[in-house]
């Protein structure tokens, strides 16, 4: 990591919660936590959104929200983001074949429509060589209403930010999905 994390026991103490959550999901504190936790009222307020934008009773369903999450991650190249994103989307029901798919999903059938739009406003809204289109909005609409719209538009930018922050610095994969922790530190292939 381009910034080290303090050892865990020099944070605040009302960040610890966050810290025994993290190891009784995860096994371990997420490195990208310890770093956003050197400004501790940042790290709190970003742990706050991300429990609005990832909870039950979201318009967006769980499978579909971490789908969002893996691709963003990708297009960012966040190795963390995208291991993290990948076990929880294995977890969340979505096949392996399809995450395996899912960097080049516009070239096969494994993706349902619905699916296929999120993803077209995804990458539109990820890449900066591109822009939002209403008709990526009016597809939108076949599946979401105006709220899970914006829902959906605030994952997409809460996900950016959060794959750019740890990509800049530089956080590696914790080997949380071990398919995409191996297939992410093998060397390309020519």
């Amino acid at each position: 990591m381009r910034v080290p994390a303090k050892p865990l026991g020099s944070y605040p103490f009302y960040l610890q919660p966050f810290f025994w959550n993290q190891r009784r999901k995860y096994g371990e504190v997420l490195q990208a936590a310890l770093l956003w936790a050197r400004a501790p009222k940042l790290f709190a307020a970003v742990a706050m959104l991300y429990g609005m934008i990832d909870r039950r009773s979201s318009p967006i369903d769980a499978a579909l929200r971490s789908l969002v999450t893996v691709r963003v991650s990708q297009i960012n190249t966040c190795s963390f983001c995208v291991d993290l994103n990948s076990a929880t989307l294995i977890k969340r029901g979505v096949s392996l074949e399809k995450l395996e798919a899912l960097e080049t999903w516009r070239q096969g059938n494994l993706f349902d429509r619905r699916e296929q739009a999120v993803l077209d406003y995804a990458e539109a809204m990820t890449r900066s060589d591109r822009q939002v289109e209403d008709e990526q909005v009016e597809s939108l609409r076949s599946y979401f209403d105006e709220d899970g719209i914006v829902e959906l538009t605030g994952l997409i930018a809460f996900q950016n930010m959060s794959s750019k922050f740890n990509s800049a610095l530089g956080v590696p994969a914790q080997g949380f999905c071990k398919m995409r922790s191996a297939e992410m530190s093998e060397p390309p292939r020519a």
